[in-house]
């Protein structure tokens, strides 16, 4: 074999490879009297400065990326925050019953909602404030944002579906009490409350947001 054809057979061969291979590996593939040694060091200078580079690591050979590109290759993704359960059933509360206060939504889970819940929701910009009810201790009230229509691919609150599809949607844990109730979202039920004040600043998020009804 000639100096160039060995030099491309063992290119291919690198290329081809599942992994780094040792020279012993190489020549073991060629045919005999190969110059295996001349022929990487030619590829190694050939390729010095491209975007691929021949490398030599614990005397095994292999074509990498040039490590001034390795930006390249690398893949950025904001991985989605995962709900709890608690979380879960809170949202779809929310989204089914709103505006709705925290009172209702302990009595509709059963089970007292810790603060950190909530706080988790409107983080992820899954809610927001409504307004506050003219009855006694005027309550806060929660309901869902875009965001929540976009999370959750609804083109409107009208279209939210029933208990089996919110469970394979994401919007409810299979799991939830067995008293949960889900409304009928195409019985006309109205999510506007007349009792509801005009809707709160965000400014006054920080002392109400978590304010017990």
């Amino acid at each position: 074999m000639t100096p160039e054809t060995v030099e491309r057979a063992i290119e291919a061969l690198l290329f081809a490879a599942d992994g780094p291979l040792s020279a012993s590996e190489i020549a073991y593939r060629l045919p005999e009297g190969a110059e295996v040694g001349k022929a990487l060091a030619a590829l190694r200078a050939r390729y010095a400065g491209r975007g691929v580079a021949l490398e030599i690591i614990n005397d095994r050979w292999q074509f990498r990326t040039a490590s001034d590109l390795g930006y390249l290759m690398v893949e950025e993704r904001e991985e989605p925050r995962r709900l709890s359960k608690a979380a879960l059933e809170t949202l779809a509360i929310i989204a089914y019953h709103q505006p709705v206060t925290r009172a209702e939504i302990e009595a509709v889970r059963g089970v007292g909602l810790s603060r950190g819940t909530l706080d988790v929701l409107h983080e992820m910009n899954l809610i927001k404030l409504r307004g506050r009810r003219r009855s006694p201790g005027r309550p806060v009230t929660y309901g869902t944002t875009d965001a929540f229509l976009e999370q959750f691919s609804l083109p409107s609150l009208a279209d939210l579906p029933g208990a089996a599809e919110m469970r394979a949607a994401g919007l409810l844990d299979i799991n939830v009490p067995a008293d949960f109730m889900v409304p009928d979202p195409s019985s006309g039920q109205t999510t506007e409350d007349p009792l509801l004040l005009e809707e709160m600043e965000e400014t006054e998020f920080a002392q109400d947001f978590f304010e017990k009804d």
